[in-house]
């Protein structure tokens, strides 16, 4: 059960942790093509991606919206639990991918 847990919110963590690299940093790639710094533009990527990182890693909003509406309105409390818990891991990864995109340019993470 607990595994089965685990098993549940690792991959919306890494899914967005993957999101926020990924994206920050092939996207400051672009940078190179146009008078800007590449870590400059992977600062305001990370800013901008952390809400699709979240959405991303959720699976959409449709399905969780769905889920979530079972939970409240049907009794279905452990599908609520699992889908909040699913939420709260892809705001952690979101923040950490926004962390580590912070430390590797020296921004400031606000």
């Amino acid at each position: 059960m607990l595994a089965e847990i685990v098993r549940g919110l690792l991959l919306p963590f890494f899914t967005a942790l993957g999101v926020m690299l990924g994206g920050s940093l092939f996207g400051g790639l672009a940078a190179l093509f146009y008078p800007e710094t590449p870590f400059h533009r992977m600062q305001a990527l990370a800013t901008d991606l952390k809400l699709w990182a979240i959405v991303v890693a959720i699976g959409g909003t449709f399905p969780t919206l769905r889920a979530l509406d079972s939970g409240l309105f049907n009794g279905e409390l452990t599908l609520l639990f699992r889908q909040l818990l699913a939420i709260v891991a892809g705001f952690g990864g979101a923040q950490i991918g926004f962390w580590v995109v912070m430390a590797i340019t020296g921004g400031q993470p606000s």
